[in-house]
């Protein structure tokens, strides 16, 4: 297909989006890339199923769809954490009102080379020393004679706080252990796949594909089933969150991704349904 033709058919799409959307109120939803696989489908459903509310989902972190939502930005805030004392302190106007919308797990992954060499449990103890920077090399823990390359979140990741608190002790706990620190789940995935001696942290939608080495954590392998009965010990809620309690708009979108359907997307991409 020649340029001119994609030309021509990327305007008619734009010209039939105009259309589609004239007239809908604008939703913006923004935040953490750990909610954003569901909220980005889930916003794709709603669209199709409607005509008089457009939303669109961005990505950025926990900590920035905060922010997003108390400055006006976005209505709506994806978060992987619960809002901070600190975040209400500052934006003292409104209250934060979080709205669960599924359960999810942080799921501890190594590369392929080193799950296959043998490391395929570890206990919170094991991780937190890697994060430490006590255990470096993978021989300490039965695996090949390979220093170990660390991988985390940047600052502002709800995955990152999350981890810190579970693992670490503290949100604000120092990991000396880190050898680099990625923007989204998506980017720690590709790391793990590009290396044969890397472990990192990462949401149970980012590691269904087999690309990956899948810790047990303690003995338990984190699944829909562990997360569910509580026997994960890295479970967590995910959340919707507004800046006081959600618009019109808003509430309706809420309605839709609490429900029947919008679970069944959360159940569909390895989240664990709130029902």
């Amino acid at each position: 297909m020649s340029i001119k033709s994609r030309s021509a058919i990327a305007g008619v799409l734009l010209v039939a989006f105009l259309i589609a959307t004239q007239g809908a109120a604008a939703l913006k939803v923004s935040g953490s890339t750990t909610v954003l696989p569901f909220g980005s489908v889930a916003a794709e459903e709603f669209n199709a199923a409607q005509s008089g509310i457009h939303v669109s989902v961005s990505g950025g972190g926990s900590g920035v769809g905060i922010k997003n939502v108390a400055a006006g930005i976005s209505d709506i805030a994806m978060a992987s954490r619960h809002v901070r004392d600190s975040e209400r302190e500052a934006n003292p106007d409104k209250e934060f009102v979080e709205h669960l919308v599924a359960y999810d797990a942080i799921c501890i992954a190594v590369s392929k080379a080193v799950y296959d060499a043998g490391v395929t449990d570890l206990t919170i103890e094991d991780v937190r020393a890697i994060y430490n920077g006590e255990i470096k090399n993978w021989a300490q823990l039965g695996g090949e004679n390979k220093d170990i390359y660390v991988l985390a979140r940047e600052v502002g990741s709800g995955t990152r706080d999350t981890f810190n608190e579970m693992v670490m002790g503290s949100d604000k706990a120092e990991t000396p252990g880190v050898t680099t620190n990625h923007g989204s789940n998506a980017e720690v995935k590709t790391a793990l796949t590009r290396s044969d001696k890397a472990i990192g942290y990462l949401g149970l939608n980012y590691v269904q594909d087999g690309n990956l080495g899948v810790i047990a954590l303690d003995g338990v392998v984190p699944t829909v089933s562990t997360v569910r009965d509580g026997s994960y010990p890295l479970a967590r809620e995910l959340f919707f969150v507004t800046y006081g309690e959600p618009d019109d708009e808003a509430a309706t979108f809420l309605e839709f991704v609490t429900g029947g359907d919008g679970q069944a997307i959360a159940d569909e991409l390895a989240f664990v349904p709130i029902n």
